[in-house]
């Protein structure tokens, strides 16, 4: 059973496409309306939504029916039930693809790159993915240390853009993304200026790092969490981090295009 058919009930009301991520997108894309994008992984459909909306036409590849179930109709998306290791679409078929915070999921990185890279005429692939060992390590590693070191066990940086390098001959940008304090999509550091959304059963449940994570660990952090919030104990040892705007949680945009 896929992941994301146990963890993704409530998915749609805490992890909300946020606009930035939309347009850095859009952006990387570079590419005109009505182009067509095929979105990997693409849970129940916000990202594939929001690039319907600005115009481009999406397909949208989920192996969950859980998630798959909770996406709003778009007559310019259409759905298709597979996994990234053997795309449901042709050679050539789309313009470009898209896979947000998906690939520490995929069981073949090395086979899915090469899928990606097979439906794309001569577009990009736009992937968000992050590693921690980029990241500041802010207070949320001291209340869930468990979520530091599980993942120090994804691949470092520069090994998945050589698998990608190697599995599709295309040429890698990275983009750090610095996230804003006040993003929508509340993925596993979003949250990281306020800490009060983690004492929220559904947002955790949205975060695959809990979902997979000791329930014991969880919740005694939760416990603590909760406690030295109402004490004042956090603000006292933490708060300096309320006057800060943006920091950088390990996340990066990796933009794959073909050589000429």
């Amino acid at each position: 059973m896929p992941l994301y058919d146990s963890i993704g009930k409530q998915y749609t009301t805490t992890r909300i496409p946020d606009y930035r991520i939309v347009q850095k997108i859009i952006d990387l894309l570079n590419l005109p309306p009505g182009s067509l994008i095929a979105d990997i992984g693409a849970g129940t459909g916000g990202y594939s939504q929001a690039l319907a909306n600005r115009g481009f036409s999406v397909y949208a590849v989920e192996p969950s029916s859980v998630m798959r179930q909770q996406a709003s109709e778009h007559p310019q998306v259409q759905w298709f039930n597979g996994y990234a290791e053997a795309l449901p679409l042709a050679d050539k078929s789309v313009n470009a693809v898209i896979s947000i915070l998906t690939i520490h999921h995929f069981s073949d990185l090395e086979q899915a790159f090469r899928e990606m890279h097979r439906i794309i005429q001569d577009g990009p692939i736009i992937l968000l993915t992050f590693d921690i060992r980029f990241a500041q390590k802010i207070w949320l590693y001291d209340y869930f240390p468990w979520m530091w070191e599980d993942a120090l066990k994804f691949l470092p940086l520069h090994e998945i853009t050589s698998l990608i390098e190697q599995n599709t001959q295309r040429k890698i940008e990275v983009i750090p993304l610095m996230l804003p304090d006040d993003l929508s999509d509340l993925f596993a550091a979003a949250a990281w200026r306020r800490p009060e959304l983690y004492l929220q059963p559904e947002v955790r449940a949205g975060i695959s790092s809990f979902a997979l994570g000791n329930p014991d660990l969880i919740a005694s952090g939760v416990t603590s969490l909760a406690a030295d919030l109402s004490s004042g104990k956090w603000d006292a040892k933490y708060g300096d981090i309320r006057q800060v705007t943006e920091i950088d949680a390990g996340y990066r945009f990796l933009k794959a295009t073909i050589v000429n």
